[in-house]
């Protein structure tokens, strides 16, 4: 049986998932497909901003700092559960970049797009301000700014669900392995890579949202060649205990003019990252930290903080690929991070539309702006929609997460307030659905720890193609920092007996 489609997307990661929520909410048939999990590859291994990106200023970035200084508004209007403010103090040094210089910068970041929730640029005096406390002595002055965070992940999800309850087919652990021509419209073959099983799909435009893999879904899955080029770089965060006890996070200017953030994460530990290392190719597994990239994040707050960390202190490390439009920089953080489209068909043929570039900010405007290119292929498309539409759970009253918050712990009195958070964070609205009638921890059934309860996983299962451990706790939640060491087999392990109880059952 062939399944027949408007558009086929390859790739699961924020921009096939926002093309995907985008197209079928202005009445395209959609087939997504992605080959492991959802976010599994660069889409989970961002910085977790939603940001213009302030030192892109430097490079005249100044269309892509517009644009996603526009889209953190509205995004933090749409997902006020996964989206928040964030302060960042950007402790001043001398020799690196003057003061005025910095003050412009800032000044340009706070006018270049309207602010409705976001506190203005203001200068502290770190010998009066609590942060400078965390600092060792000589930084005598700092910058605030605002920008937000995201639960990076998630917002995949989101955006997956979203695609999903309107019409679109999503396909996690499916590969495309062949397309052709057929006219105007493509034959491609897709596997699921767990049972080995294909189908044929025939769709009338390819979007590849490869991310890292896009040339490669050109070359090797289409016969076809590219006028476009990627520049593969390589990002690696780490993970330490706590270095400082404020609320906001730090933006941290070294020697080499590239920038690193120092950001609360988790409540127990401090984020660092990122590096920019250029890359040659891309791994099918996972990517990983070097250990020089660990000592140069090391390196770089131990300059700046009392509190000095070593390599052996690192909890926890990612990395991720970032497929970056290759612009001809020889420098790889002057690379630009703005996003470029590479339509590809002949007259009368079948096109493919592939994306490079992009950042998780701008994913809703790139969404939008793919969507746009087809038009001419598909006259009948609605007109854009998702500029004010809420993301799934983020329906609350004024986007007003503490008040919603409050009502999650009325309805449920009984969870602690710390998982209570957590969920409300996680799943905004939605957490109806997760809790529904419980009257008591007993009721969610099994805890793996961490307050991850058999109700949640079923939730994550059912609603959200998770499949393994690895995905409940390192994409969905964010939990495997928490859990025990024998969470993971004991979730796999449940994970099975469900399964095979839902196949004996059919």
């Amino acid at each position: 049986m062939t399944t027949v489609t408007d558009l086929l997307i390859v790739g699961g990661g924020i921009n096939g998932a926002g093309i995907a929520r985008d197209a079928v909410g202005r009445g395209l048939s959609v087939v997504l497909c992605e080959q492991g999990d959802l976010a599994g590859y660069t889409s989970s291994a961002s910085t977790k901003l939603i940001h213009g990106g302030l030192r892109y200023l430097e490079y005249y970035e100044f269309r892509l700092v517009r644009e996603a200084l526009f889209e953190r508004e509205r995004l933090l209007e749409s997902a006020p559960h996964i989206i928040w403010p964030l302060r960042f103090i950007l402790p001043h040094e001398k020799g690196i970049r003057p003061a005025w210089f910095v003050r412009l910068g800032l000044f340009m970041y706070d006018h270049l797009a309207p602010r409705k929730k976001l506190p203005g640029t203001e200068g502290i005096k770190l010998t009066r301000h609590p942060a400078g406390q965390a600092l060792k002595p000589g930084f005598d002055t700092a910058f605030v700014y605002s920008d937000c965070w995201v639960e990076d992940s998630r917002m995949v999800a989101l955006n997956a669900i979203d695609a999903f309850e309107k019409g679109a087919d999503i396909r996690v652990r499916t590969k495309l392995t062949t397309a052709r021509r057929d006219g105007q419209t493509w034959i491609a073959t897709l596997q699921n890579v767990e049972t080995g099983e294909t189908e044929e799909v025939r769709a009338k435009v390819i979007v590849n949202a490869g991310g890292p893999f896009v040339a490669d879904v050109l070359n090797a899955k289409l016969g076809l060649n590219t006028t476009k080029n990627v520049r593969l770089v390589k990002g690696s965060h780490i993970v330490v205990p706590k270095l400082f006890d404020t609320k906001e996070a730090f933006i941290l200017q070294n020697t080499d003019k590239r920038i690193v953030f120092a950001i609360p994460y988790q409540e127990k530990f401090t984020l660092i990252g990122t590096t920019d290392i250029p890359v040659e190719s891309v791994p099918d597994k996972k990517v990983e930290i070097t250990q020089d990239e660990i000592q140069y994040l090391c390196n770089v707050v131990n300059h700046f903080f009392k509190r000095e960390v070593t390599p052996a202190e690192v909890v926890w490390t990612y990395s991720g690929v970032r497929p970056l439009f290759d612009d001809g920089s020889s420098n790889a953080s002057a690379v630009t991070r703005d996003y470029v489209f590479d339509m590809y068909g002949p007259p009368g043929q079948a096109p493919v539309l592939s994306i490079f570039g992009g950042k998780i900010t701008t994913f809703r405007k790139l969404s939008e702006h793919a969507l746009d290119e087809l038009k001419s292929y598909f006259p009948n498309m609605k007109p854009s929609w998702t500029e004010k539409a809420k993301m799934p759970g983020g329906d609350m009253p004024d986007a007003d997460f503490d008040r919603f918050f409050a009502t999650v712990r009325q309805r449920w009195p009984f969870l602690p307030e710390q998982i209570a958070h957590r969920l409300s964070r996680a799943y905004g609205t939605r957490i109806e659905e997760l809790l529904g009638s419980a009257k008591s921890m007993a009721d969610l059934g099994e805890d793996f720890g961490a307050g991850l309860t058999a109700a949640e996983v079923d939730y994550l299962v059912r609603r959200e193609w998770a499949r393994t451990a690895e995905d409940i706790l390192w994409r969905r939640s964010k939990l495997g920092l928490h859990v025990p060491v024998d969470a993971p087999a004991k979730i796999d392990a449940y994970l099975a007996r469900t399964k095979a109880a839902a196949v004996a059952a059919q």
